[in-house]
C-alpha cells in the first residue's frame, strides 16, 4: 500500500463516520457535520429558534405566596 492511498482511506472513514443528516437524512459532510448543507443546518436553526424542539410543561396553580416563600427542600 502506498502512501497516496492512504488519505483516501482516512476520507472515506470519516465518511462513515459522519451518519446522515437529521433533517433530510441524506449524507452528512465534514463543513456542515452532522448536517449535509447549509439549509439543512439553517432549517433546524429555525426549528430551535421557533420553539419546535421545546419540552412541553405542565402549568401550575401557584398562589403569591408560594412564588415569595423559601426554597426548602424535601
Amino acid at each position: 500500500m502506498s502512501d497516496s492511498d492512504k488519505p483516501s482511506e482516512k476520507k472515506s472513514a470519516d465518511i462513515v463516520m459522519l451518519g446522515r443528516c437529521p433533517m433530510c437524512r441524506k449524507r452528512a459532510t465534514l463543513d456542515y457535520r452532522p448536517f449535509c448543507s447549509k439549509r439543512c443546518s439553517d432549517l433546524d436553526l429555525a426549528k430551535w429558534l421557533g420553539g419546535n424542539y421545546a419540552i412541553p410543561a405542565e402549568e401550575t396553580d401557584l398562589s403569591e405566596d408560594d412564588l415569595n416563600a423559601p426554597y426548602a427542600p424535601e
